[in-house]
């Protein structure tokens, strides 16, 4: 099938890749000339495991290509995915100029049939929206779908692959029917495509992502509970997480939940229920205690230093807002380093893959280091943030002989309590004894 995707960053690359993977003829379109000029050539803009691999073969096959014409794109395609940017407006809701803007575009240029579809995370009530905007110009036969993404940062090319389901809002029959052929490739094993109204495909993403979002939040307070009682996070969760009503995943207690999705898909939902007259109690404190979360070790970390942070260099592990990947949207590092910062810390920090997109935004007020180890030089103490892989089994002599004093503040609970203490750190993490 020729399919065409507007916008080429994490959803829609990942979206072009495994689609071109499965013979499909993909052609992506970015208004980025760089961006494109590089694609190109091969080279990859986000840090996503797997996705180097399918890009490179897709693109020496030609089923993957990349351009800035949308007139070009919207000539290949007959499925059009838009997977434009959705961000948070300045009220909490999603700002959908991006896809009402090309969206216009499309109804002048469209001259067969196409079927339109929202990729993005977008409000309920938006394919109705977008359906108004191509109408005003198209002079053919079109239809707008909604088929929310439920890809996890580090792991999108195996979600993509083999979802869990696929979820299409549609009222067309034709329209359905080609969606149906498109994703059949991917639901061989048995998962479900799942058919239903486009207002309901759209809230069906949102609510997945907020019910997480509330899971992570309720457990992050249980863990802050336990420290007042004397109890121990991590056998509460395992008491929980066997009940096979509640399921494991989603309870692991740290320093709050970020990226490019939870934040922005609780805040929206909350921000559409004020819009109708509906106050979704929940999520106002899913929210609230996501923030104060974010920075739950900080006033741990001043108590250990006296409240006199001034001077003292702080060692930081994991930048990112969750491992394997390089986003550092919404990230908890970032809240804890601009409040050791503006406590007159100083910050050695170090990430396998976010470093540079952390460099953006901080500059030269960190110091960057090239190995988690040499992050530790000279520093007062280890503070962990995000937990990648490489930070789970640390030589604990070598990070005892590099830092100034045995301290280890864990805001992701990676080590055992007691093997740590007796490795003769202070050991500090969250809702454990």
């Amino acid at each position: 099938m020729k399919i065409t995707v507007v916008g080429t960053g994490y959803v829609g690359l990942v979206t072009g890749t495994c689609l071109a993977e499965t013979g499909n003829e993909v052609v992506c379109v970015d208004i980025d000339n760089e961006k494109v000029d590089n694609m190109r050539k091969g080279v990859v803009p986000i840090y996503e495991p797997h996705l180097d691999v399918l890009f490179e073969r897709n693109i020496e096959a030609n089923r993957l290509q990349f351009t800035t014409s949308l007139d070009e794109g919207l000539e290949h395609g007959e499925i059009v995915f838009l997977a434009l940017p959705t961000p948070e407006d300045e009220d909490g809701s999603a700002d959908l100029s991006y896809v009402l803007n090309v969206s216009s575009e499309i109804g002048k240029k469209i001259k067969t049939y196409k079927v339109i579809v929202d990729k993005s995370t977008v409000p309920v009530g938006t394919a109705e929206q977008v359906k108004a905007v191509i109408a005003e110009n198209a002079n053919c036969e079109f239809d707008v779908v909604s088929n929310p993404e439920f890809l996890r940062e580090g792991f999108a090319v195996d979600d993509f692959l083999k979802p869990e389901r696929i979820v299409i809002g549609s009222s067309s029959e034709k329209a359905t029917e080609l969606m149906q052929k498109l994703y059949a490739p991917f639901v061989r094993s048995g998962n479900p495509i799942i058919v239903m109204d486009e207002k309901s495909a759209e809230l069906t993403k949102y609510a997945a992502n907020s019910f997480l979002a509330t899971k992570i939040t309720f457990m992050n307070e249980i863990a802050n509970y336990c420290e007042k009682v004397g109890a121990d996070v991590d056998k509460v969760r395992v008491g929980m997480g066997t009940d096979s009503r509640i399921g494991k995943r989603f309870l692991f207690p740290g320093i709050g939940y970020g990226g490019s999705c939870f934040p922005k898909d609780v805040k929206a939902l909350q921000k559409a229920g004020k819009n109708e007259n509906y106050d979704f109690k929940i999520l106002n404190s899913v929210i609230e205690v996501n923030k104060t979360q974010k920075t739950i070790l900080l006033p741990k970390i001043e108590k250990y230093f006296n409240n006199d942070l001034k001077g003292k260099r702080i060692a930081i592990w994991g930048l990112a807002f969750k491992p394997e990947t390089d986003d550092v949207r919404e990230a908890p590092a970032i809240d804890m380093m601009h409040g050791l910062l503006e406590n007159g810390a100083k910050l050695t920090v170090f990430d396998p893959e976010a470093m540079p997109n952390i460099k953006k935004q901080f500059g030269n007020t960190l110091q960057y280091a090239d190995s988690m180890y040499n992050a530790l030089e000279n520093a007062e103490m280890l503070l962990i943030c995000t937990e990648w892989s490489i930070f789970r089994t640390p030589d604990f002599s070598k990070i005892k002989q590099k830092l100034k004093n045995p301290v280890i503040f864990d805001g992701r609970n990676l080590y055992n309590v007691e093997d740590v203490k007796s490795e003769g750190f202070t050991y500090v993490s969250i809702g454990r004894k």
